[in-house]
């Protein structure tokens, strides 16, 4: 049975018509709004009611959100109006500005410490990465949000990060582990009674079939997904025009063109009415291949070149790979073999780039990780019960105990009762000391899992970008496919990245033997003057930027501490200043005197630090960083190493901050 566009536009009337009264339900209820969080909601509500007919209007309103949010800086309304502003980027397939929205409203999810508001944020970066190919990150941020999902018992999101996890499985050619992962979110939302995650789910393995060359199994999948959204009234939603696209492969690559093109044309009919660029462009492409193998070169060749097009306009890779691979078919096809050289060439390139083997590594390391902690999560499970059966043999023994000292004192009365009592006291001593050893085991336990888990997290981050770099500059030089020239422009990048790791690795290890009490704190009298001197020289001579470097502390001025770290407090905020400050800022350090403490000051002409960031930046669990002026990395880690430094040597430390003017960093410090 065709589905024709005609029945889209009857439909799209009637939805229409229904509309209609909500949003004047909507406007009215705008109008009469008393206070701040009514209007949000309300404002809201109405971008979600045009966001498929009129996006223009959709983003007014939202942006309208957004700003009273932030001029009242209500965090709810933030995470709510980010996300969906983010979505409406999504729809319209602009996957770059959507990521940027997501990940704003991740962050204010994690200011406001909502669960369901960090695990929708990491599921939404994931599905774009998904889409435009990084498929390391979309199962990173997927595996975080299941495991969120997990410790907060959300099955609604559980389901949907294993339904997403199943799609990068599918991208890398797993089928049997995808289609396990969609068996289990199938029962989720069964369970739940989600029956949107039931369409979602029968559209996933419809492509998969279709992939493994079962097209009856694909054709029921599809059509069955495509009943349910019906059913639902999910005809102009972001997964109709997808199942439609999947169906028109699926007849494409059985030769079937007509049929093919006919749901090619019903997809392309949503997509352009949620003005959908990428959705297009996929649909373009379909059309194309379709043309080529009917021998219309012509027309094939302008629709795989305006999908191309719209593809890298887009940065999504494996749309551009399909491009590129096509149009090299279809030049070879028209006898140009030299074009289709060079277009198979850049989809060999690209395609390498995308699927790298440093890619794959991170993607199995990630994958590990998942695992191994899923599993630690069933053994801790499985502990917790067994913990809970020796407390009931315990209450039961003690039970028996008392019956015992019961019987006794019948018989042997004052004696007995003074031995019971004496035992009763030492038993109860056995068990208090009993209980807070566990209890003391239990936060040492906590304790080394929070300094695994972050030293895991960075390491697992930040430590196997420069590694995997050099590794493949040596496989290039081994195999003779590299320059002395090349090699020279690599080498100032790959010593930026060293110098990053460097200070990483002892960053970690300082803080490690911090974590652990390790660290032994040897007091004696420092010149701040020199030791400033010392580090500016220093860093001076990693090159990283040409930065005017001020040292306007007096000579001979003397403090009393620890002088690894002092030294590590100084040179972390100096590196905090050198990132956040572009070329030719200044950077200077200031001491002043106030009672029987010194104030040492960080300031710099950088960008500065949003209030709402201002919060945070020490805290241990937020554990934020961002790109630098010169796009250097960061882990989160270097100012909280600076904070409990700071205290551990008997101090505190605080920032002042106006974004575009700089921030400066004060601790203090005993004088000498």
């Amino acid at each position: 049975m065709r589905f024709s566009v005609t029945i889209f536009l009857l439909l799209s009337v009637l939805l229409t018509a229904n509309a209609q009264k909500s949003l004047d339900s909507l406007k009215r209820k705008l109008s009469e709004a008393t206070n701040d969080s009514t209007k949000i909601i309300s404002l809201i509500q109405l971008a979600k009611e045009y966001q498929y007919t009129d996006l223009k209007k959709s983003f007014e309103y939202t942006e309208k959100a957004i700003d009273l949010a932030e001029t009242k800086n209500l965090l709810w309304a933030k995470i709510l109006g980010y996300s969906l502003v983010g979505n409406f980027h999504g729809i319209s397939g602009d996957y770059g500005a959507a990521m940027k929205f997501f990940d704003l409203a991740l962050s204010a999810g994690f200011q406001a410490k909502d669960t369901i508001a960090m695990t929708r944020g990491y599921n939404n970066l994931g599905e774009n990465y998904l889409i435009l190919g990084k498929l390391d990150e979309a199962y990173f941020n997927f595996t975080q949000c299941y495991k969120l999902a997990s410790k907060k018992n959300q099955d609604f999101y559980k389901a949907i990060a294993l339904h997403n996890l199943a799609s990068v499985f599918k991208e890398l050619g797993q089928y049997s582990r995808a289609l396990d992962h969609l068996k289990i979110s199938q029962q989720l939302s069964i369970k739940i009674k989600d029956y949107e995650g039931e369409a979602y789910n029968y559209d996933e393995i419809g492509d998969i079939m279709r992939r493994m060359g079962n097209y009856d199994s694909a054709y029921k999948a599809l059509r069955r997904s495509l009943k349910v959204a019906r059913s639902l009234k999910l005809s102009v939603n972001d997964l109709m025009p997808i199942t439609l696209t999947r169906l028109a492969k699926t007849f494409s690559e059985q030769k079937n063109y007509a049929l093919a093109l006919s749901y090619y044309d019903s997809a392309n009919f949503l997509y352009t009415q949620a003005e959908n660029e990428f959705g297009q462009a996929t649909v373009e492409l379909g059309r194309g291949v379709i043309f080529m193998n009917e021998k219309k070169f012509d027309q094939a060749k302008k629709l795989m070149e305006s999908s191309m097009n719209a593809a890298h306009h887009n940065n999504a890779k494996t749309l551009e790979i399909e491009c590129l691979q096509n149009l090299s078919k279809l030049y070879e096809n028209l006898g140009d073999y030299k074009t289709s050289l060079t277009y198979y060439k850049q989809y060999k390139t690209l395609e390498d780039s995308l699927y790298s083997q440093a890619m794959q590594a991170k993607l199995l390391q990630d994958q590990l990780r998942f695992e191994t902690s899923a599993q630690a999560d069933q053994i801790k499970q499985l502990t917790r019960m067994e913990e809970l059966r020796n407390t009931e043999l315990k209450r039961e023994s003690l039970v028996r105990n008392i019956l015992v000292v019961v019987v006794a004192l019948t018989v042997i009365l004052l004696f007995s009762v003074y031995r019971s009592g004496q035992r009763r006291i030492q038993i109860n001593k056995m068990l208090l000391q009993h209980q807070n050893e566990i209890k003391k085991r239990s936060q040492e336990l906590e304790q080394l899992n929070e300094v695994k888990d972050k030293f895991f997290s960075i390491v697992s981050h930040d430590l196997r970008s420069p590694i995997n770099a050099l590794s493949a500059i040596l496989d290039l030089m081994d195999k003779g496919n590299i320059s002395q020239e090349e090699f020279s422009k690599l080498n100032k990048e790959l010593r930026i990245q060293f110098n990053h790791t460097k200070g990483l690795i002892n960053n970690l290890l300082d803080w490690a033997l911090l974590q652990m009490d390790k660290l032994r704190i040897q007091p004696e009298k420092i010149d701040l003057h020199d030791l400033v001197n010392e580090n500016y020289k220093l860093l001076s001579s990693l090159h990283l930027k040409e930065m005017n470097l001020v040292n306007t502390i007096e000579p001979n001025t003397f403090c009393w501490g620890d002088l690894n770290i002092v030294n590590l407090v100084l040179r972390n905020l100096i590196l905090n200043s050198l990132k956040f400050t572009g070329s030719g800022g200044t950077i200077e350090a200031g001491a002043r005197g106030e009672g029987d403490d010194i104030i040492v000051s960080i300031k710099d002409t950088g960008i500065g630090i949003r209030p709402e960031i201002q919060k945070i930046i020490f805290e241990k669990t937020s554990g934020y960083t961002s790109r630098g002026t010169a796009n250097e990395k960061g882990t989160g880690l270097g100012l909280i190493l600076c904070k409990e430094f700071v205290e551990k040597n008997g101090g505190k430390i605080w920032l002042e901050s106006e974004v575009g003017k700089g921030s400066t960093f004060y601790f203090t410090i005993k004088k000498a």
